[in-house]
């Protein structure tokens, strides 16, 4: 009896390692990464002032009392506090990533994706068209030789 030798854990590890997807992620992982200084840098250069025009310019100092009495900042503030300026900031954040992400990277990836399957399917189509017209050809020359043999049946042999 032989037995089949399963992969070791190396050997799994590397066939992971190898498959594409795995490098797809880690250099998105890396891009992100360095996208998210850009993002933070736009959020706290622009949008923060933006908000500040209508107020203070942090938005973190932004924060509703839930049990009073709320006095202070930071660590010596007494009271429940909601925080309610983070969440928008980092909510803000996230909606900047996202429409960075969507306009300069999902869509005109799948436009070019969409343009790649129209000319494949344009191809595709061409190889049809002369399919048939290769098998229209073939039709008239079997009735053009079909006919030419019903003639010469017709005629008196010599």
């Amino acid at each position: 009896m032989s037995e089949k030798k399963e992969p070791g854990v190396w050997q799994g590890f590397k066939a992971f390692l190898m498959r594409g997807n795995v490098v797809d992620l880690a250099v998105a992982v890396v891009i992100g990464a360095a996208f998210t200084n850009i993002v933070n840098s736009v959020v706290k250069g622009i949008i923060n002032p933006l908000v500040g025009a209508f107020g203070t310019k942090n938005l973190d100092s932004y924060s509703s009392c839930l049990k009073g009495p709320c006095t202070g900042t930071g660590e010596s503030a007494t009271g429940v506090r909601i925080l309610w300026g983070s969440v928008l900031g980092a909510t803000l954040t996230f909606l900047i990533t996202a429409a960075v992400v969507y306009f300069l990277m999902v869509l005109p990836m799948s436009k070019y994706l969409a343009r790649l399957e129209a000319r494949r399917k344009a191809k595709e189509g061409t190889a049809e068209v002369m399919e048939v017209t290769e098998l229209e050809v073939l039709k008239e020359i079997r009735d053009a030789l079909v006919a030419q043999r019903n003639e010469d049946r017709g005629r008196p042999e010599r």
